[in-house]
Parts: C-alpha cells; sequence; structure tokens
C-alpha cells in the first residue's frame, strides 16, 4: 500500500430541518469543490435559539481529504 497524506479540515454546515441536514450539505458544498473526501467526524452539534424556539440546527465536522501527487 502507498504511503498518504491528508489534510483535515472543519466545516459547519446549518440546517433549518435537523443536524443530519446540515451535516450533508455541509459535505455536499465541500465536495464540488474539494476531491476524493475520505472521513467525516460530528465533533459539535448545537443550534440558535430565537424567540424561544430552535432556529437553526448546526453542525461541526472534521473533514479529509487526500493530497494527490503530482
Amino acid at each position: 500500500m502507498a504511503e498518504s497524506v491528508y489534510r483535515v479540515t472543519e466545516l459547519v454546515g446549518t440546517s433549518a430541518e435537523s443536524w443530519e441536514k446540515a451535516a450533508q450539505l455541509a459535505i455536499e458544498t465541500a465536495s464540488s469543490s474539494l476531491r476524493d473526501l475520505r472521513i467525516a467526524e460530528v465533533v459539535k452539534l448545537d443550534m440558535t435559539v430565537e424567540n424561544g424556539k430552535v432556529a437553526r440546527f448546526r453542525t461541526r465536522l472534521n473533514v479529509s481529504f487526500k493530497y494527490e501527487n503530482e
């Protein structure tokens, strides 16, 4: 197996529906400009509250992708 190098970067997705939707949106958005995403780890879930009600779900993810050898 060849040796590899990966970068880990943090993403925050938001959704009015759910934490899962927020995570999905973050991955889909990142994959439009990053190739070869490998792992997504949920590191934090939180939400914004407005007028005593949940306004947005936020999911913080660490995502890794492989550096390509040229």
